[in-house]
């Protein structure tokens, strides 16, 4: 089985992430204003989509936004594998500081990755985040 990692269009995201993260939502309501101005990385199953990650860095800060993985396809290492790439491409574009708005009950995935929990958090459409970050 192979699998790929490379950069992708927003248009590819979309889908994914209308399906993982706001199903019961409109459609557009998963894209975002500046999707136009992210990296945006797919990490691939032979030849289908199966996790994405946007990244959206300014200076030498990155937000890493609308993470999803297919509900079958988790628990298998691939958003692992996409996340720990997209670490990497954060820090290969002179990034110092990683950070994330992470769904409380994944924040102890996103410790896996060395990031840390912040005080401060809140509550969008029912569920709760935490703001999550790393200093590279």
């Amino acid at each position: 089985m192979e699998i790929t990692i490379r950069k992708v269009d927003k248009e590819e995201v979309w889908e994914i992430r209308h399906k993982v993260m706001w199903p019961d939502k409109a459609f557009d309501y998963i894209k975002l204003n500046d999707d136009g101005l992210g990296m945006h990385f797919g990490l691939f199953k032979e030849s289908t989509l199966i996790s994405v990650i946007s990244l959206f860095i300014s200076n030498s800060e990155c937000q890493f936004r609308k993470f999803a993985t297919l509900h079958q396809e988790q628990g298998k290492g691939y958003g692992s594998s996409l996340l720990d790439y997209a670490m990497k491409e954060a820090q290969n574009n002179g990034v110092k500081k990683i950070w994330c708005n992470a769904r409380m009950n994944k924040a102890n995935f996103y410790k896996k990755f060395g990031l840390e929990e912040t005080n401060a958090s809140f509550i969008k459409d029912g569920k709760q985040y935490v703001i999550m970050k790393k200093y590279m």
